[in-house]
């Protein structure tokens, strides 16, 4: 395995797009104990910056990412998760993170409610 570079904090980028489409779903960072838990289990595990806990993607929604192959760029400090992504990517209800335009205008499809699988309206 590569050498992989993590960032202060022992952080890594993660780029997540679909493994037929290659749409960009979302962006994320993972650190060492959840790239190899990513590579152990085949499914995405991240580390939360906000709760300071590393969090497999679908734990509370269902959402789970099958990661079909993992992508490494040429610094070794970025990776790219190939994923089957189960319903939603983003944790608003929408199957992309990124949903919308600068200017606000949303262009993406919402999969579900948050407010019915966290219980609270997340944003």
């Amino acid at each position: 395995m590569l050498s992989l570079k993590f960032l202060d904090g022992g952080l890594i980028p993660v780029i997540v797009r679909d493994r037929k489409t290659l749409e960009v779903l979302m962006m994320a960072y993972a650190n060492e104990e959840a790239v190899k838990l990513t590579i152990d289990t085949g499914f995405a595990h991240y580390y939360s910056r906000s709760r300071k806990k590393i969090w497999k993607k679908g734990e509370e929604s269902g959402h789970f990412q099958k990661v079909e192959r993992i992508l490494v760029d040429c610094d070794e400090d970025c990776l790219i998760y190939d994923v089957e992504q189960t319903g939603a990517a983003c944790h608003t209800g929408y199957r992309s993170c990124f949903f919308r335009t600068l200017d606000g205008t949303i262009i993406g499809e919402k999969i579900f409610d948050p407010e019915k699988v966290y219980g609270i309206n997340k944003h």
